[in-house]
């Protein structure tokens, strides 16, 4: 990697923290770097992939048929040649790009070679939509392979948020499977327990029958159920900073030596930046309504068939959901990470452009969004 320009922004990923768009698995090393749990139970075997950067990369044009990719997305590994400094860059390969086999090889011997364990993991986490820790370490664990938590940065507190998110969302279903109008919050406890656990289809026969889904459907829909529940949850977390990020990217100052690149650029960046924010929130706010207004019809009016039409498409809008959610929520942990709450915004314009760059990649959305838009009707 020679070009400058992608040098200063492999330092900007390398900077933060990890988020929903970016596994930063060198600056995890970097904080524990005594922690056993990392040697214990590592994410990859492989040492230099444990190492490494991965990114859900929006694929640009020229890049698209280089990569067997059905998303506009694909998952990029970044093997920096020196991870104390990564001024001297990285290599980089696709998750399933041409010849990737061949490449890896090249990079980690038979480490990622078919059927090989580190390879296993890599194509379960390119197969999720976005890198959210609570959903890429139950996707793991679903498959038996349970990393050190210290990769994933949850806390029990967030777990715990999350399990009285889900059952309260599902107090309804409760009520109305149990015949009565119970809204009992032990049932409903347990059956967050069931939606939750390795098996999440597992105490849910009965809206399976009444569904009429066949078994992969059924196993899918819940799947992609579970990650909508999650996805809903962690809104309510990103509409604060979001609003935050939207407000500060027009009144930061960049402040230094004069950059005529920059200079040029930032005006509109900043325009495009708060635009692009909000159309990813107000699509990802449309998503989520689809699921509500189909959970509703089920719990409230008794009419399956809107939930039912939800679980056979929710796989499919999982994954756009995820992409969208994951980008925003990569905007504002960056945002949050570079700059602190009351401490003051200190940026030069080289690097406001640089994190502005990032920012523009990570939110960029083509057209199928009105064509994805059309396909959520239910």
């Amino acid at each position: 990697m020679s070009n400058d320009r992608t040098v200063r922004r492999l330092t900007v990923l390398e900077k933060s923290a990890s988020s929903a768009r970016v596994l930063n698995l060198v600056a995890t090393h970097r904080r524990l770097p005594d922690n056993p749990d990392l040697a214990a139970a590592p994410l990859f075997r492989n040492r230099l992939l444990d190492r490494s950067i991965i990114l859900k990369h929006r694929l640009r044009p020229h890049e698209r048929d280089q990569v067997f990719s059905p998303r506009p997305t694909a998952t990029k590994l970044l093997i920096p040649i020196d991870s104390k400094d990564l001024r001297l860059g990285a290599r980089f390969l696709f998750v399933k790009q041409r010849d990737f086999d061949a490449i890896a090889r090249s990079m980690f011997g038979d480490d990622l070679a078919p059927g090989a364990p580190d390879r296993r993991t890599l194509d379960l986490i390119d197969g999720l939509p976005s890198l959210d820790p609570f959903l890429l370490r139950e996707h793991l664990k679903r498959h038996e392979i349970e990393p050190a938590r210290a990769y994933f940065g949850i806390s029990d507190a967030d777990l715990q948020r999350m399990h009285d998110f889900v059952r309260d969302e599902i107090l309804a279903l409760v009520a109305l499977s149990s015949g009565g109008g119970s809204t009992d919050r032990a049932a409903a406890g347990r059956l967050v327990d069931k939606l939750l656990s390795d098996s999440p289809d597992c105490g849910f026969a009965p809206l399976q029958a009444t569904l009429n889904l066949s078994d992969k459907e059924y196993r899918d829909g819940v799947f992609a159920w579970r990650g909508f529940l999650y996805y809903k949850w962690s809104l309510g977390d990103l509409v604060e900073p979001m609003a935050r990020v939207s407000v500060e990217v027009s009144d930061t100052p960049a402040r230094g030596p004069k950059h005529p690149e920059a200079d040029a650029y930032l005006p509109q960046a900043r325009t495009r930046v708060q635009q692009q924010i909000g159309q990813a929130f107000s699509e990802v706010r449309s998503m989520i309504s689809v699921y509500d207004r189909a959970y509703v019809s089920l719990t409230r009016d008794g009419k399956p068939k809107a939930f039912r039409d939800f679980l056979l498409k929710a796989p499919g809008m999982f994954s756009r959901l995820g992409e969208r959610l994951g980008a925003v929520h990569h905007v504002t942990s960056f945002w949050a990470h570079r700059f602190p709450k009351g401490r003051p915004r200190t940026i030069s314009p080289e690097d406001l452009m640089d994190l502005f760059l990032e920012f523009e990649d990570a939110l960029d959305s083509p057209q199928e969004a009105e064509e994805a838009q059309n396909a959520w009707v239910i």
